[in-house]
């Protein structure tokens, strides 16, 4: 295909995906028509990604990049189950984190790089973006493909304890158990913290029906000292390295259990909240109703 015509490809995915979840926001569709992900997914066939029949390439000789313009996940490290995320999930999310021009945004997971420039491209040139990736290799691969991004820098580490600037928007790309420190210390006065709880099935089991019992997303905004807190979608994620202990993680087993995760209004960090409060509560933390 000619670039005019992989252009037009990209601009009916971008349709595709944001229709997919009823995002509105026309910057969020012009960004994903913007990226090519085939810059970030190395060369091709590309392994996607199709439940209980594992991974399935696409069709080869011609490793065409049209076949990326769907609404799947491809296997960045397919052989570890690391995948370049479902696009309409990210439009979603994205939509719900409302980027703006100028802001500085951190990405928690970062992967390959291919959501953090899409995340470029909606903070502008006015803006800053911090891509953190815990896997060496997919470290060196998000810095080499985002080189085209001089308003992204790429920080190989724990993205629940490595040092980052204050921000305006933290996104994190991983399953923790329980928000890091970090992640709200450094959160500004009006920022927005995407944050996926899973349990430690919520990314290993085959039954993705119920998926909304193991995995959850919240949006955390923070207004002065307090955190406030909406679920916003369920979520089967890849575990956040270092931001997982077995104590949260069996107070949100239980938590799943009771489906009451979209009454939730506060995150707490402290857990003497009462119990009849909370949905989930564990050592030095909560999510609650009021």
């Amino acid at each position: 295909m000619t670039p005019d015509e992989m252009k037009i490809v990209r601009r009916a995915y971008a349709k595709q995906i944001t229709a997919a979840v009823r995002v509105v926001d026309e910057r969020v569709e012009a960004a994903f028509a913007e990226v090519p992900r085939e810059d970030f997914l190395g060369p091709g066939p590309w392994p996607i990604f199709r439940m209980r029949k594992a991974y399935v390439p696409t069709p080869t000789p011609t490793a065409d990049p049209v076949y990326l313009y769907t609404d799947d996940v491809v296997g960045i490290v397919p052989e570890r189950h690391i995948n370049n995320g479902q696009p309409s999930l990210h439009a979603f999310l994205l939509s719900q984190a409302a980027l703006r021009a100028g802001e500085h945004i951190v990405h928690v997971g970062a992967g390959a790089g291919y959501y953090s420039a899409i995340m470029a491209n909606l903070v502008a040139a006015s803006g800053r973006v911090t891509a953190i990736e815990f896997e060496q290799e997919l470290a060196a691969r998000a810095k080499a493909n985002l080189a085209a991004y001089p308003i992204v820098s790429v920080v190989q580490g724990d993205g629940s304890s490595v040092a980052f600037d204050s921000a305006d928007v933290i996104y994190v790309n991983a399953g923790a158990t329980r928000p890091a420190n970090i992640w709200l210390d450094r959160l500004n006065n009006g920022g927005r913290l995407i944050l996926p709880l899973t349990t430690d099935l919520g990314f290993t089991s085959s039954n993705w029906s119920n998926m909304h019992l193991r995995g959850a997303v919240f949006l955390v905004t923070r207004r002065g000292v307090e955190f406030h807190a909406q679920w916003i979608s369920p979520v089967a994620i890849f575990p956040c390295e270092g931001m997982r202990d077995e104590e949260s993680q069996k107070a949100l087993a239980a938590a799943f259990e009771s489906g009451e995760h979209k009454r939730v209004t506060r995150l707490y960090r402290t857990d003497e909240v009462p119990a009849e409060r909370c949905w989930v509560r564990a050592p030095g933390w909560c999510l609650a109703y009021a």
